[in-house]
């Protein structure tokens, strides 16, 4: 029983060290590096304003939506058609596991977000852009952020 609880202690002392809360700078780096700024013609401040509303900049964010699926990490990206937990029902469009989209390596996530962008015709799929960064003067999230 002993043995258990270790093991259970280090599977959440691995899983805490594997997330992280980014800043809105380091984020735009890492975004422009990837070939987010004007990916679909949308701007860096776009995909900053959109992380920032679905997670606020947390790897590690899952939410359980009302169908029983589940939004993963940094872009909040639905476990049903999205990305594979396990279950045969998904669609798994990415061809990534869910598990890839909470860590604080943002490859994973990053291509599929750029996926979703692509095949959804834009950023209509997260809310918290529809409602918070849609037709919106942007530039102030990266304000200050030294972006090459």
């Amino acid at each position: 029983m002993k043995a258990v609880s270790i093991l259970v202690l280090l599977g959440c002392v691995a899983t805490l060290i594997e997330s992280k809360i980014y800043t809105r700078c380091k984020l735009a780096k890492i975004f422009a590096k990837a070939g987010l700024d004007n990916y679909h013609g949308f701007s860096l401040g776009n995909w900053i304003c959109l992380v920032y509303y679905e997670s606020h900049y947390n790897t590690s964010l899952q939410t359980t939506v009302g169908d029983g699926s589940i939004d993963y990490g940094i872009f909040q990206i639905n476990s049903y058609t999205w990305c594979r937990t396990g279950n045969q029902q998904q669609q798994n469009y990415c061809h990534v596991a869910c598990s890839a989209l909470i860590t604080d390596d943002l490859t994973d996530a990053i291509l599929c977000a750029k996926k979703i962008v692509k095949e959804i015709n834009g950023m209509n799929y997260w809310q918290g852009w529809k409602e918070h960064c849609e037709n919106k003067d942007l530039r102030e999230w990266t304000k200050e952020c030294e972006v090459s």
